[in-house]
């Protein structure tokens, strides 16, 4: 021990008083922050309380793991996706002829993200994935015209949307790098950290990483969605494939995710005339393997559930998202899945 400390003499007891003094304040200013504690919870300035979120959030954000801009070849050949026209400008021919330009076609990287008010990143959640049709752009088209977002919404799934840009307002059905296997499950890893960082809760990007995934494709949007089941590596997450008026090709690559994952995923084909007899040749397929198909629309969307739900002659192909034999159909079939209810309005 320091016998100077404890030893006698005028500074010794000047120390000694002096520390009490000290003690005794920081005993009184311990007992204060008890008892606020006690009172009220403590304040995270790091992170914002985990609650359902009080509005909208939506953004367009740009990925690195997006359909475009993409340079590789088309599929099962070696010829390239983009060729030089007049040495200049590089174009992609469609499959009627047509062609494009690179720019600015094929080269929007961005997805549009919505995230519901109401949403809780506490209560089990989905992640609805939307893939346009042709002639489409994000904010005109999947926001304003299809209304994808509102519907999501009114839906009362407690869901996000992902909704990425693929050929910009053009006649083209291309998937670009979903194309590529594993793409897809790639471009989800990636939309973890984007929803985490739109949603703003701490723990968000572990419980994003990770929530299933509801692949909805309305008309050309067939194509990658068809790629995305088959070949993007996102087996585990997927629950579910609803194709609104579509498909219109590539019928064998959906038998073949069908066949892997029936028991795990649902899917559900709504449709009118135009893509009639592709879903025909479709439900061929899957009742030779020993599917059994259901043609109306049922209670639940379960695991194991295959849906051919012929909409009539009398739809329009044009409005399908929106006006079928239903308004907001999207709105009705996302009601259908349960197990996310949304609980807060």
């Amino acid at each position: 021990m320091d016998r100077r400390l404890f030893g006698g003499g005028r500074q010794t007891y000047v120390v000694l008083a002096l520390l009490l003094l000290f003690g005794c304040i920081a005993l009184e200013s311990a007992s204060r922050a008890a008892g606020r504690s006690a009172t009220s919870p403590p304040v995270q300035d790091s992170a914002p309380p985990r609650t359902p979120l009080l509005a909208d959030k939506l953004a367009l954000v740009s990925f690195q793991n997006s359909p475009f801009p993409w340079r590789g070849f088309l599929p099962g050949t070696r010829k390239p996706f983009l060729f030089w026209q007049n040495g200049k400008r590089r174009t992609h021919t469609n499959e009627s002829g047509g062609y494009y330009w690179e720019d600015p076609t094929f080269m929007d990287r961005r997805s549009l993200l919505y995230i519901p008010k109401g949403f809780d990143i506490r209560q089990p959640a989905l992640i609805v994935v939307y893939f346009h049709g042709q002639r489409a752009e994000l904010m005109r088209d999947v926001r304003d015209r299809q209304q994808v977002p509102r519907q999501l919404a009114e839906s009362g799934l407690n869901a996000v949307l992902l909704a990425p840009q693929f050929a910009v307002d053009a006649f083209d059905s291309s998937a670009g790098r979903f194309w590529e296997k594993d793409a897809f499950t790639k471009y989800l890893d990636e939309a973890g950290g984007h929803l985490a960082a739109l949603h703003g809760g701490h723990d968000a990007r572990s419980r994003f990483a990770t929530a299933p995934v509801v692949l909805v494709a309305y008309s050309g949007g067939y194509q990658p969605a068809a790629y995305a089941a088959d070949l993007g590596g996102a087996d585990e997450r997927l629950a579910g494939v609803i194709l609104l008026d579509a498909p219109y090709g590539e019928e064998d690559m959906l038998v073949s995710w069908l066949s892997r994952r029936h028991a795990d995923s649902f899917f559900l084909s709504a449709y009118a005339m135009p893509p009639r007899d592709n879903n025909a040749l479709l439900q061929r397929q899957l009742t030779e393997l020993g599917a059994t198909i259901h043609r109306r629309l049922p209670m639940v969307l379960t695991p194991g559930t295959i849906v051919f739900f012929d909409a009539g002659d009398h739809v329009g192909h044009e409005d399908f998202v929106t006006q079928a034999w239903v308004t907001d159909p999207l709105k009705r079939l996302l009601g259908l899945i349960p197990g996310f209810t949304r609980s807060a309005p």
